[in-house]
């Protein structure tokens, strides 16, 4: 398989300029570009722009996908409205994700290397950072189980105590974009599955308490929100969100610890393995008993011809080639159990003999009837 590299870029805040379009024409003649996105793929050659300087000036969203295993992406949000210093807790083990300062912007870069390629699959990349992109709000109005799941990276890794606590009480519920992810940068589904089993109060606000929320601010501060709505600034139903969650005080709740997290993955894998064995078990046993009704409609259908049998056998014979003698020795097989059936093993015996010594010189057909 030739290399295979996807770039994709999305700018959500605002549209491209037509000077960026042309900047990004004279990167990539074949791209795909509007106002809103470009995206290129690569069989023999690679990428000629850089990614982080096209984040920090045009773009909101980055996605790369390379058919060895690297998957990248990068998400650019207004700094004040995402504390860098929050997401330690996060990070720390996790050094496949890293972030900086693009006044006045925070760009967060997450690649990892060790994606184990589906070579039974074909993958173009297309597809994933739609998947992925309600990330970035979920981002903006709070919600850190994004990097949560990256954590989850650090303690399949080995790289944490077994005393550590986890950064939430709990992952779940999932949301698509959220599977998409653990999907994408290949974090273990079991522990996915166990940290997503518990679900932090941290959940979307109800219409109730964002309405309370809203009551505790001056009319300074709402006056100052509905100025910037009105001059167009995405963020303030995120900002608000965020807002209202910080103050209402969540996410609360135990955390369990790393070892407990991996003794529940454990449980999980091994249920899992169990219902796999018996689902094989349950297969073997239909195919067991399929092979026996036919079997049994076999037999039966050659009880019916009665002694004809007999003269197939010999012209399956007189084929002299390996097909007829493995139709005469299947035959002779089947009449053997119908014999072992009737109590008329003497007869058949008898009958296989005369076979024998006829056919005493067609050494692959004696060869064949060993065992009968």
């Amino acid at each position: 398989m030739s290399e295979y590299q996807y770039y994709e870029f999305q700018a959500i805040d605002r549209p491209l300029a037509r000077g960026e379009q042309e900047m990004l024409r004279s990167i990539s003649s074949r791209g795909r570009i509007t106002a809103t996105s470009f995206s290129n793929h690569y069989e023999w050659g690679d990428f000629k722009g850089d990614p982080r300087r096209l984040m920090e000036s045009c773009f909101d969203l980055h996605l790369y996908f390379a058919n060895w295993g690297t998957r990248r992406l990068m998400i650019r949000v207004p700094e004040r409205l995402v504390d860098r210093g929050g997401l330690a807790d996060f990070l720390n083990e996790v050094d496949w994700v890293k972030t900086w300062i693009s006044a006045p912007h925070l760009i967060i870069d997450i690649c990892r290397d060790e994606v184990e390629p589906d070579d039974d699959q074909w993958d173009d990349g297309a597809g994933w950072l739609a998947a992925l992109a309600p990330l970035r709000g979920d981002l903006l109005s709070g919600d850190l189980r994004l990097f949560y799941l990256l954590w989850l990276s650090a303690l399949e890794d080995g790289f944490l105590r077994d005393e550590t606590p986890e950064p939430l009480p709990g992952i779940g519920p999932m949301t698509g974009a959220l599977d998409a992810a653990a999907e994408f940068f290949d974090i273990d589904p079991d522990l996915v599955q166990a940290a997503a089993a518990v679900s932090p109060d941290d959940g979307e606000l109800s219409p109730e308490a964002m309405r309370d929320f809203l009551a505790t601010l001056s009319e300074q501060e709402k006056t100052d929100l509905l100025a910037r709505l009105m001059e167009g600034d995405a963020h303030v139903g995120s900002e608000l969100r965020r807002r209202a969650r910080e103050r209402s005080g969540r996410p609360g709740g135990a955390r369990r610890t790393v070892g407990e997290l991996r003794e529940m993955a454990r449980e999980i894998r091994m249920a899992r393995d169990r219902l796999e064995a018996e689902r094989r078990e349950a297969e073997v046993r239909r195919q067991a008993e399929e092979a026996e009704k036919a079997r049994r409609a076999r037999l039966d259908a050659l009880k019916r011809r009665g002694s004809s049998i007999w003269q197939d056998i010999e012209a399956e014979i007189g084929r002299r080639n390996a097909s007829g003698y493995d139709r005469a020795v299947t035959l002779l097989a089947d009449l053997k159990a119908i014999a072992s059936e009737q109590g008329a093993m003497a007869d058949f015996s008898n009958r296989l003999r005369t076979i024998r010594e006829r056919h005493a010189r067609k050494g692959q057909f004696i060869t064949r009837l060993q065992g009968l």
